[in-house]
């Protein structure tokens, strides 16, 4: 190939920053969530797992895998083809249906992922209203960013979460205008202020799109999220959602009227020419919101097992970002030393927390991102703060030491 070398001078760099991506090998134990074996290249050993997305442990719930061995035994693997061909099925329709159901809207279309849903509604959108601006909510996620981009319309940036900012744009931007946003955001745990977002959109005449990737199946009494918990389901005109998080299965979709559905449906790049999700993923994704908005303790247990995780580290001297989410972020702000932590505490400690950093937060804002569930104990929590701050503490203790080292010789 050419040009290689450029190619490994990235890599390098990515590496001398702390920002290279390591994908270490796990494999989760079916029944032992959050335990999981990690493959490393010195050994196989046993962790338990703080950074899942697979917030409520569906993804080893038995009613879920029980209806997915019953899909794969009635039907076998893929789907046969895209939605348009032969890959829609009754598994297809069932979930949309559900979905649909979940959030109060007319339809819900599924796509591969939360992200390709994201990208290609956002991109297609314009198709219809070309003259269409974004007004987009500064932390946004990446699949909303690039969604707008690849739609080539007009687009306009508002300061996160910042009322005032959003009321100037809307008084400016003539209509057609959508305003995109999130409900809780991941990295941060902020919950937006939909209440008063929604206020405005009535008022200067805008659209909703909101992203509840990270509130679906958690908050609401059903798990429709912060819309729901809100009652402001019927005010949000599309809602963006995952299968691969509280859900603990794969794929995303949208939900609303089933006019706009359809229009998405017939123009959407990312819909028609890809082969559908298997309908062993729709079935265990049907049985897992079902269960899921019938058993409200899921969120209650998740919410206290959050706030006791946040305690137990405030209460150790550990900084955690302040958020009314289940989420727990630990700053460190660096990423050298937060790749650092990460790896001792892997390495040594059996603990297993993905190091955060740019492009996915800002530079300065490094972070571990813990997603404590119903299923870590007690136990699990004091071990695993206990051994976080044994790590930080040594990792200051080296990083003293280095000062002192590099001081020294330079006098």
């Amino acid at each position: 190939m050419k040009n290689l070398d450029k190619f490994q001078k990235v890599l390098d760099l990515l590496r001398s920053e702390g920002k290279y991506r390591v994908f270490n090998s796990i494999l989760r134990e079916c029944g032992k969530y959050p335990s999981a074996i990690w493959y490393s290249k010195y050994g196989v050993k046993k962790i338990i797992n703080w950074c899942s997305n697979d917030y409520l442990g569906m993804g080893q719930h038995q009613q879920v895998i029980d209806s997915m061995k019953t899909a794969l035994d009635a039907v076998g693997t893929g789907s046969g083809g895209t939605r348009n061909i032969s890959g829609t099925t009754k598994y297809h329709v069932t979930l949309e249906d559900e979905l649909a159901q979940l959030h109060k809207k007319e339809s819900a279309l599924i796509f591969t992922s939360a992200y390709v849903a994201n990208l290609t509604t956002l991109e297609s959108i314009p198709k219809v209203l070309p003259d269409i601006t974004y007004i987009s909510d500064s932390e946004n996620h990446a699949s909303i960013i690039q969604g707008i981009r690849h739609s080539k319309a007009k687009k306009v940036v508002w300061k996160h979460n910042d009322l005032n900012h959003l009321e100037d744009l809307l008084k400016k931007i003539p209509d057609p205008k959508c305003v995109v946003f999130e409900s809780v955001y991941s990295m941060d745990g902020d919950i937006s202020p939909i209440k008063q977002i929604v206020a405005l959109c009535k008022k200067y005449n805008a659209s909703t799109y909101l992203d509840e990737v990270h509130a679906v199946g958690l908050y609401g009494l059903t798990g429709g999220g912060i819309s729901e918990r809100e009652n402001l389901q019927d005010d949000i005109d599309i809602i963006n959602g995952t299968l691969g998080k509280a859900f603990g299965v794969q794929g995303g979709y949208i939900a609303g009227k089933k006019d706009f559905l359809d229009a998405i449906r017939s123009l959407a790049p990312g819909f028609i020419f890809t082969t559908s999700l298997s309908p062993v993923i729709c079935a265990g994704a049907l049985a897992s919101v079902r269960y899921v908005k019938e058993n409200n303790d899921l969120r209650k247990q998740l919410q206290e097992r959050s706030s006791k995780t946040k305690y137990e580290l405030i209460k150790s001297g550990i900084k955690v970002l302040e958020n009314n989410s289940h989420i727990v972020p630990v700053i460190i702000g660096d990423a050298v030393k937060c790749k650092k932590i990460s790896d001792d505490l892997l390495y040594e400690e059996n603990i297993y927390v993905q190091p955060i950093n740019y492009p996915t937060v800002s530079v300065g804002t490094e972070r571990l991102r813990f997603t404590p569930g119903p299923l870590h104990t007690d136990a699990m929590i004091f071990d695993m703060v206990s051994k976080l701050k044994k790590t930080m503490i040594k990792n200051q203790a080296l990083e003293k030491s280095n000062v002192i080292n590099i001081n020294t010789k330079a006098s």
